[in-house]
C-alpha cells in the first residue's frame, strides 16, 4: 500500500494541536507516514506567543517516518493556507490526507484512510474520502457514498482537488443557472457562500463542497467516525461552543469492500436531517450578524459602484 502524506494545518492552539497529533501518532501507520504540519503566521503580536508556542511543541513531535514543518512568517488565513497547502502536496504525491489542530483521530483512521484512497484510487466519480460521521442515530452501513465533499479529516488525490474551485461567486453563479440554490438553502450552504464571497468568513470547505456537487461527484464515508472534532469550544476561527457534534470514536477498523457507487439515499436523509436541526444552533450571535450585514451592504454597494 502506497501510504499517503498526512498534511495538518495548524495556527495558535497548542493543546488543541498535542491532542490532534498525539492521537494521529497512535495509528498503526503512523511509523510509516510522512507529516507536513503548516503553521500559518501571528494575525497580531498579541497571537505571536500562542503562535510561538505552538511551533515550539511542532519541533518536539516524533512517531512518523518523517516530520517536516513549514511555517509562515506572516498570516496568510486559514482558507489561504488550506488551499495553497493541500495544492502544493497533492501535485507533489498526488494523494493527500488532511487534518486540522482540531481533529482527534481513532487508531484505525491511517489505516481507513490510506486503504479507501487505494480502493477508489480509479474510480472517477469518488472525489473524497472522509472519517467524520455526525452523531445520528440511525444505524448506518459500514461506508456509504454522499454527494459533495467534506472537511472534517479527510483525503483526496490530484484528480479530485483539481476540481477545486476556490471563487465563491462562479460557483454561486453555476448554482444559480442549474437551479440549485433552493435545495441547498435548506441546509444553509448558500448562506455560506454568500459570506465567504462578501469576506465575512474565511472560508475553504463550502467552496470544496459545492465544486465536488457541480461535478456531481462523491464523497465515502464511514458508518461510525473515526475523527472527533474538539474544536468547538470557541478557540477557532468559525466555531462557537457546543457539543452538538460530539462523537464516540469507532472501536473497530472500517473495512472497506464492493458498494454501489452511488449516493445513498437513507443516509443522504439521515445526515440531512441532522444536519437541518443543527441551523439554529448555528446562528449567529448578534454582534457577528451585524458584522455580516455590513461586509455584505460594503461588498454590494462596491459591486453598484463599479
Amino acid at each position: 500500500m502506497n501510504l499517503a502524506p498526512i498534511t495538518l494545518f495548524t495556527y495558535n492552539r497548542c493543546w488543541h494541536t498535542k491532542q490532534t497529533v498525539e492521537a494521529l501518532a497512535k495509528n498503526e501507520l503512523a511509523s510509516k507516514s510522512e507529516l507536513f504540519v503548516y503553521s500559518d503566521g501571528p494575525k497580531t503580536e498579541s497571537d505571536r506567543k500562542q503562535v510561538e508556542s505552538t511551533r515550539t511543541y511542532l519541533k518536539s513531535i516524533t512517531g512518523f517516518k518523517s516530520v517536516t514543518i513549514l511555517e509562515s512568517e506572516k498570516n496568510i488565513s486559514c482558507a489561504r493556507s488550506i488551499i495553497s497547502g493541500v495544492t502544493e502536496i497533492v501535485n507533489r504525491f498526488g494523494q493527500i490526507i488532511v487534518l486540522e489542530d482540531d481533529m482527534v483521530t481513532a487508531p484505525h483512521f491511517l489505516r481507513y484512510m490510506n486503504e479507501a484512497l487505494d480502493y477508489y484510487r480509479d474510480e472517477d466519480r469518488v472525489i473524497c474520502i472522509h472519517g467524520y460521521l455526525y452523531p445520528v442515530k440511525s444505524k448506518l452501513p459500514e461506508t456509504f457514498l454522499l454527494k459533495g465533499a467534506d472537511n472534517w479529516g479527510w483525503a483526496t488525490w490530484k484528480r479530485g482537488w483539481d476540481l477545486f474551485e476556490p471563487d465563491g461567486q462562479k460557483l454561486l453563479n453555476e448554482l444559480t443557472v442549474r437551479g440549485m440554490t433552493r435545495e441547498l438553502d435548506s441546509y444553509d450552504y448558500i448562506r455560506m457562500l454568500k459570506e465567504q464571497i462578501a469576506g465575512a468568513i474565511d472560508a475553504w470547505d463550502i467552496q470544496w463542497y459545492i465544486s465536488a456537487l457541480l461535478n456531481n461527484k462523491l464523497t465515502l464515508f464511514p458508518g461510525k467516525s473515526l475523527v472527533q472534532n474538539i474544536g468547538h469550544d470557541c478557540s477557532g476561527t468559525h466555531c462557537e461552543t457546543t457539543d452538538l457534534f460530539s462523537v464516540e470514536l469507532s472501536k473497530i477498523p472500517i473495512n472497506i469492500s464492493l458498494i454501489k457507487i452511488e449516493e445513498n439515499l437513507l443516509a443522504k436523509k439521515t445526515i440531512g436531517d441532522f444536519r437541518k436541526s443543527t441551523i439554529p444552533s448555528f446562528t449567529l450571535s448578534l454582534i457577528r450578524k451585524i458584522r455580516v450585514l455590513a461586509q455584505l451592504i460594503f461588498f454590494y454597494d462596491r459591486k453598484i459602484s463599479s
